[in-house]
């Protein structure tokens, strides 16, 4: 149970709307300290500092088991009135990180001395995470009569159930740190390793003393500026400083235990609680499930296929984890007859659904893209947050994660392109291999459009082509379009082309929701005052797609940049020359190619029609900031080409 210090746990929300009537009135009154108008001048862009930041970490060996707890103190300092959203936080806790008492107090200044506040109610609720051993919770609440000028403390203790999962300290943040300090006290028995990451550049001071029966480690750093947050950020777990500490093993009673020294470690903990699943026999309804849908399959492959799209299409994803349920698969029976579960209960029936077609599946451990650690870096929970199950034949392995939608079987989720996999094949045997990045091709935009100009207005047919990630974007959004207003609207804003004011009068879908064939939309459209006549001379812009420009980032960015995946995208434009007249100007064709994207442009006269071909290949899930640059610079080279227009002059 949590300690309130001098307070009490609410479950109301009414008390939140009595602070913030309070707080207003008290706010009107406010003022700040010459130390609030020294750190504006130093921190200019900052709504708040850190003044000090403490940890105390304990690591003791007890009774046979590690006994571990954190103590935490946080003092900020508001520099402007974002202070009132500051007022508002939560602590997350869970079955691994239980909170063991808080105290918290906000200080207002006045007539030369701060006034203390202490908050005095709380509010627990649950929270739904992505990891998929997540059952967290947070504790709410506020704090009173904050303004700007104004202080708080936070003081909280939490104990760490499990050893596996102690807590990455950061040595920097979005918000500047004037001071930190860690302390680690554990026993001598207990053997550390400390993983650093992203701390090239900051003055971090570390230390170790021995007391007796204790190793004592320090970190320090003193006045950090804040880091920049920006949006596409790949995770800024690939950009915040930050040390993991790792209990590698113990000694108790004269015996080594060894906890996290290696990936062998951590699989054999993970394999541990996966081992005793399905030892029931198969529920005998999805045995004549397996065989009707596998009758037809003439290979192994297709079967997989099968029993692949079946759990996709009948299975539904819900992540729901608590405490070591949150890494223990649920029996394929039970996820059967429910027809809901999370990433390892998806994983555990296609096992089972697979062994009962006479194939092996393997369970799978795996980070998505916002974990940037690999295996041998961290080998610790730290580094997956999701389960999958993986099949391999002829030197090929399928990466299966049925808790999406419309994922063939040769595509990985887009989210897991690139990382590593941990393969389990039973106790003390696994694998790892890296999941394939798929090419642009797979993930195509193919779009071609015949037109013509009635007056200024451009008229059209259009047949738009989807594969791959670029197909599953628009299954995924097309399923709460449900009249045909709707995906009418949605066709019109997603297919847009040449002005806001295109609009489709009609569309057919040909092959939507399909897995394994493209998706095809014919549509016919109209786009008012597109063309424009200037006596007897017509102009037309044919480049219609501008779409390079989305992938522009800010020249002053300072971290890199993701984009989901890889992706080509093919425009051909046909346009009809009107009535009496000839073309009197075509552009030149133009190409532009880097380590990065290739483009292509082509203008072409046959008969009486001028053909527009654009070709654009995106080949990069990440950039540097040095490599934006490199695209900044091509890709404004691309947009001065898209101001070029074809010229119809009268005959």
């Amino acid at each position: 149970m949590i300690q309130y210090i001098n307070q009490r746990p609410i479950k109301s929300q009414r008390l939140v709307f009595t602070i913030l009537f309070l707080s207003s009135l008290f706010i009107l009154q406010a003022q700040t300290s010459e130390e609030v108008d020294a750190f504006k001048i130093k921190y200019p862009e900052s709504s708040f500092i850190r003044l000090n930041d403490e940890v105390d970490i304990s690591v003791r060996l007890k009774n046979n088991e590690l006994e571990i707890k954190q103590k935490f103190l946080e003092e900020d300092l508001y520099l402007d009135d974002a202070a009132t959203y500051g007022s508002k936080r939560s602590l997350d806790f869970s079955s691994f990180f239980e909170l063991e008492s808080v105290e918290a107090t906000s200080y207002q200044y006045y007539d030369g001395k701060y006034k203390a506040f202490k908050v005095e109610d709380f509010i627990e609720k649950d929270e739904m995470g992505e990891s998929f051993h997540d059952d967290t919770k947070s504790l709410n609440f506020i704090y009173p009569n904050l303004a700007e000028g104004g202080k708080t403390k936070l003081e909280y203790t939490e104990i760490v159930k499990n050893p596996r999962f102690l807590s990455p300290i950061y040595f920097g943040n979005f918000y500047p740190i004037q001071a930190k300090k860690v302390t680690l006290v554990a026993d001598k028995d207990i053997n550390f390793r400390f993983q650093e990451f992203n701390t090239d550049g900051y003055d971090i001071s570390f230390t170790k003393e021995e007391k007796r029966h204790s190793n004592i480690y320090i970190w320090e750093i003193k006045n950090v500026d804040e880091i920049k947050y920006e949006s596409s950020v790949p995770t800024y777990k690939k950009v915040l400083p930050h040390v993991v500490p790792i209990i590698t093993s113990y000694t108790n009673n004269n015996q080594e235990v060894k906890l996290l020294d290696d990936v062998a470690d951590l699989y054999n903990w993970y394999y541990s609680m996966i081992k005793d699943i399905n030892q029931q026999p198969t529920d005998p309804a999805l045995v004549t499930i397996v065989n009707e849908i596998t009758k037809a399959s003439e290979t192994d492959l297709e079967k997989v296929r099968a029993i692949y799209y079946w759990v996709q299409q009948n299975i539904k994803y819900i992540a729901f984890e608590y405490a070591l349920g949150g890494f223990i698969p649920r029996e394929a029976n039970d996820v059967f007859n429910k027809k809901y579960g999370d990433c390892k209960d998806n994983s555990s029936i296609l096992y089972e659904m697979l062994k009962t077609a006479g194939l092996k599946g393997n369970l799978t451990w795996i980070g998505t893209r916002k974990i940037p650690y690999t295996y041998k870096e961290l080998p610790t929970p730290m580094v997956d947050n999701h389960m999958i199950l993986s099949y391999s034949e002829n030197d090929t392995t399928y990466f299966l994660d049925a808790t999406g939608r419309y994922l063939a079987l040769e595509m990985p989720s887009s989210f897991i392109q690139g990382k590593e996999a941990l393969i389990g094949d039973g106790e003390g045997k696994f694998r790892i291999e890296t999941v394939p990045v798929m090419s642009p091709k797979t993930n195509s935009y193919f779009e071609t459009a015949t037109l013509s100009i009635k007056n200024d207005q451009l008229i059209g047919k259009g047949e738009t082509t989807l594969s791959g990630y670029y197909k599953l974007d628009f299954y995924n959004q097309l399923e709460s379009k449900n009249s045909e207003k709707e995906l009418k609207n949605y066709y019109t804003v997603k297919l847009r082309k040449g002005s806001n004011k295109f609009l489709i009068d009609n569309f057919k879908e040909i092959n939507k929701y399909s897995y394994d064939d493209d998706f095809k939309i014919d549509y016919e459209f109209n786009i008012d005052d597109y063309s424009k006549q200037f006596g007897d001379e017509i102009y037309v812009n044919l480049n219609l797609n501008r779409d390079i420009t989305s992938y522009k980032s800010e020249d002053e960015r300072e971290n890199d940049v993701e984009v989901k995946y890889k992706c080509e995208y093919t425009f051909v434009n046909t346009l009809e020359i009107p009535d009496n007249y000839r073309v009197d100007y075509l552009p030149e064709n133009y190409e532009l190619s880097n380590d990065y994207f290739k483009c292509s442009i082509s203008y072409e006269q046959k008969n009486n029609s001028v053909t527009y071909s654009h070709q654009l290949s995106m080949d990069y899930l990440t950039l540097t900031p040095e490599d934006q640059k490199i695209v900044n610079a091509a890709i404004k080279k691309v947009e001065k080409q898209y101001k070029e227009t074809v010229v119809f002059k009268k005959l």
